[in-house]
């Protein structure tokens, strides 16, 4: 049966940048998000980015100055402004299980002298994962967007 052996991340970050796209992060940590709805993206242009930022999170009730780690009181409420004229409105809450987010592992020269490599039977070498970060939390928005004026787009 074929295997892929799972690490645990590694101590040292492999690089500055962060090879993964971006993810929901919250003061709790990294967060999926849930919409009930449709986000309609501009026609990608030739010049244009692979990524697409969608709104800005706002969490009113988090200061990190004054609430305690413990405190989960500012989940209940938190905003996404998408472009100039609609808010969302929602809540951030604890899966019921974790989701793990996993990469694969660069291997370096030092790893496959110390190691061995793992070989598969046709003698090429297989690949390794690395959990990167554990999801503990969801952002839900179960309300429609609220529409606003005055406020400047995300950029």
């Amino acid at each position: 049966m074929p295997s892929v052996p799972v690490h645990l991340p590694s101590a040292i970050p492999s690089r500055a940048e962060n090879p993964l796209p971006q993810l929901l992060h919250t003061p709790s940590g990294l967060a999926l998000v849930e919409i009930q709805g449709t986000i309609h993206f501009p026609t990608p242009t030739d010049s244009s980015v692979p990524s697409t930022q969608v709104g800005k999170l706002v969490f009113p009730h988090y200061n990190p100055d004054i609430n305690d780690p413990s405190d989960t009181k500012w989940m209940k409420r938190l905003y996404m402004y998408i472009g100039k004229g609609q808010r969302m409105t929602g809540e951030c809450k604890k899966l019921l299980k974790p989701y793990g987010v996993i990469r694969k592992r660069e291997k370096t020269d030092v790893e496959n002298v110390d190691m061995g490599g793992v070989e598969q039977e046709d003698g090429a070498q297989e690949e390794e994962l690395e959990i990167v970060e554990v999801v503990r939390y969801k952002v839900v928005f179960s309300a429609r967007p609220e529409p606003i004026s005055g406020v400047a787009e995300v950029k």
